[in-house]
């Protein structure tokens, strides 16, 4: 017995065509696609060499920057080499990252007498920033001489703030420090420049 031949349709002109676009519209689209996720993970890296190289990103925990930071708040530092008495700053410490007030720096002289006023070089400091003066927790001798290429830091909230009043932290050499606090990110409607 001889088998029926089936007869295969051949596909139109018009479902060639069809086919056609289809192909070349998913071949666009993969292309497109491709494109958006390159440029997004380049954006990406861009982000976080830029974050991690020049303006470090961090999120306040604590309260012993009330009230110039408060707890939660998110801040752009900016990396540097200049530091002045005044300027916010952040460094690390065993394993942890800190945000203090810079004091006094290299070869400075610090006192702070019983009533939490702080002299350097024999003068006290106008703090408006400070709400509270306290002595706080301190455990060094004064007169104190801060060492070279190294900075005396406080907190702002003095009563709560473990800072370089302690032997535990001591002075900050300047090869912990990350950056000086720069800009507000968070909350939105505080956001802008710290001056310090």
């Amino acid at each position: 017995m001889g088998r029926k031949r089936k007869d295969i349709a051949m596909p139109s002109m018009e479902q060639i065509e069809a086919e056609r676009k289809r192909l070349k519209y998913v071949q666009a689209y993969k292309k497109a696609l491709f494109g958006t996720v390159y440029a997004l993970v380049i954006v990406a890296a861009a982000a976080v060499l830029v974050s991690s190289l020049l303006l470090p990103v961090l999120q306040v925990s604590g309260s012993s920057m009330d009230p110039t930071l408060c707890n939660g708040d998110i801040i752009v530092l900016v990396k540097t080499k200049n530091y002045t008495a005044g300027d916010l700053c952040s460094f690390s410490w065993n394993n942890r990252t800190m945000i203090k007030r810079i004091i006094a720096g290299p070869a400075d002289w610090v006192e702070i007498d019983t009533d939490g006023t702080v002299y350097v070089n024999g003068q006290a400091l106008d703090e408006m920033y400070v709400q509270e003066k306290s002595l706080g927790e301190c455990d060094i001798t004064f007169p104190y001489q801060v060492p070279e290429k190294s900075y005396f830091v406080m907190g702002d909230k003095r009563d709560v703030s473990i800072d370089s009043r302690s032997t535990v932290i001591g002075s900050v050499n300047e090869s912990q420090i990350i950056g000086k606090v720069w800009l507000r990110v968070y909350p939105f409607n505080e956001v802008g420049i710290i001056d310090g």
